[in-house]
């Protein structure tokens, strides 16, 4: 998120030398180019994966996939449906509209009883990833855990919620599975106004307390069911804020504006106590930190609490209530005291003492990665398992000119669109933020770099360098030669981004 209070408008933008008429016309043939290719063949009915091989034969999501199977996370399904309604945003195109409403279909398919959507959905009724889907189409007994893990549910409402007002709320099918979708995210936030990691059923009410410390807590992973519990973990507080944002700005209902509200005070009362006032991944029903996969124990989180003070100042946006900004100076100060010397940020302090913590991989027990003990705890970053991020970039700094700019201007319009990072997450800004409208003179020199590298065919193909392991992935030998996703979705934004610059 990067909400500003100055907005560059697109509107003031004119289109002067005939070179810059012929690039937007060649941007907007790439566009159209790019996509008959994807829909044709990288689509699975309509819905994604994150790479599909160059010979078209291999698919993969978080794991490999079947012809039947396609992903909702970001990059996947509903992300690349976004990017096809900024491309008819920006050209009025009726063709970009259409491949949206086909991945839209695609998705719907895979909706869950429960409300939501779980990572992957399989066109196979008897597949091995078939949810007890609400069409019918499922397994009867397949799983009906809708999940708000890693922007799975997040980014399918966002993209159903902007497809139905694109087509003017006139497809009943889109604006109901959005409005069921909706209706069931409302009966997962706890009366507190947290939010589970995922949900089969409604939840259940719990007393509204305060953040504390336990007086002890189990040095081993106690196997507890802990995506019931109140989460944080991997950003969720933000993908549903933007999810709860999307929403408010498509339907202008109440119902939403008071959830997101509802989330900003259980951020409030999420902070943690003094000496350590930021927030952890994983809260139990007493409200105080609790385990949540077996090498995520209970801990001060600095990429939780970045979340947290990101989500806070949308609240704000929404709201105009600075009680939502209150907690940010506090936790900001003790934040920028847990920066490593490298500038990067430890995933987890230890409560109460501060100090940074690590997990490594216990001696004696390889091979049995589920039992409690498989993992030892270190305060050192030394033989670190290569699976997580111990360490992450911090934003302390940029988080700080947000608030600065949310407290010394006028309140910007808490309207939002959805953008892409080149890596593939999907995130919202408000949509006069100057990341939401970049120039263009400063978009020309990508817009040439990506419409160079549109092949033949319509195809960006990514080379593999051979070093970095995508993640979820076999090991790709250098030299492989795959279309991503990712590189879709934001070479789209930035060719749509070119061409609604000259509206």
């Amino acid at each position: 998120m990067a909400f500003a209070a100055v907005a560059a408008s697109p509107a003031n933008i004119g289109w002067g030398a005939p070179a810059d008429s012929a690039l937007r016309a060649e941007a907007a043939a790439g566009l159209k180019r790019a996509a008959t290719f994807f829909r044709t063949h990288a689509a699975s009915r309509g819905g994604y994966v994150y790479y599909v091989s160059a010979d078209l034969k291999q698919r993969w999501g978080e794991g490999e996939a079947t012809p039947d199977q396609i992903f909702t996370e970001p990059p996947g399904t509903p992300a690349v449906g976004c990017a096809y309604l900024d491309a008819f945003a920006a050209t009025g195109d009726r063709f970009f509209l259409e491949a949206a409403q086909e991945t839209g279909r695609a998705l719907i398919h895979g909706q869950l009883e429960s409300g939501g959507w779980s990572q992957r959905i399989d066109f196979n009724p008897r597949g091995t990833h078939a949810g007890r889907y609400r069409n019918g189409r499922g397994r009867k007994d397949g799983p009906n855990h809708s999940s708000l893990d890693d922007n799975q549910t997040q980014s399918s409402i966002q993209f159903l919620a902007r497809l139905d007002r694109a087509l003017q709320f006139k497809d009943p099918v889109v604006h109901g599975a959005a409005e069921y979708a909706l209706g069931s995210l409302l009966k997962a936030q706890f009366p507190i106004g947290a939010f589970p990691q995922g949900w089969a059923e409604p939840v259940a009410p719990h007393p509204i307390l305060k953040a504390s410390y336990p007086k002890e807590w189990p040095r081993l992973w106690p196997h507890e069911p802990y995506y019931r519990y109140y989460t944080l973990n991997d950003g969720l507080a933000g993908t549903v804020s933007d999810t709860l944002m999307t929403v408010i700005d498509a339907y202008g209902d109440a119902r939403y504006r008071a959830a997101l509200t509802k989330l900003g005070d259980f951020l409030i009362l999420a902070q943690m106590p003094d000496p350590q006032p930021a927030w952890c991944q994983q809260y139990n029903f007493e409200m105080q930190p609790t385990w949540a996969r077996k090498f995520e124990p209970p801990a001060i989180c600095g990429l939780e609490s970045e979340d947290a003070i990101e989500t806070l100042m949308k609240v704000y946006l929404v709201t105009g209530d600075k009680k939502y900004l209150a907690p940010i100076p506090r936790a900001l100060a003790y934040l920028k005291t847990c920066v490593l010397p490298d500038g990067r940020m430890p995933r987890f302090r230890e409560l109460e003492t501060n100090r940074a913590l690590y997990m490594t991989r216990k001696p004696g027990v390889s091979g049995n990665s589920s039992a409690p003990g498989y993992y030892d705890f270190s305060y050192s970053d030394k033989n670190l398992p290569s699976h997580y991020g111990w360490k992450q970039p911090q934003h302390l700094d940029e988080l700080s000119r947000q608030f600065e700019a949310l407290q010394q201007s006028p309140r910007p319009s808490a309207r939002v669109t959805q953008r892409f990072t080149p890596e593939g997450k999907m995130f919202t800004v408000g949509v006069d933020d100057p990341a939401a409208a970049r120039p263009r003179a400063e978009l020309e020199p990508e817009v040439r770099r990506i419409l160079k590298e549109l092949d033949g065919e319509g195809r960006w193909v990514t080379v593999h360098d051979g070093a970095n392991r995508l993640v979820g992935q076999p090991k790709f030998q250098k030299g492989f030669r795959y279309l991503a996703s990712n590189v879709f979705n934001y070479n789209f934004q930035i060719l749509s981004d070119y061409i609604a610059a000259g509206k």
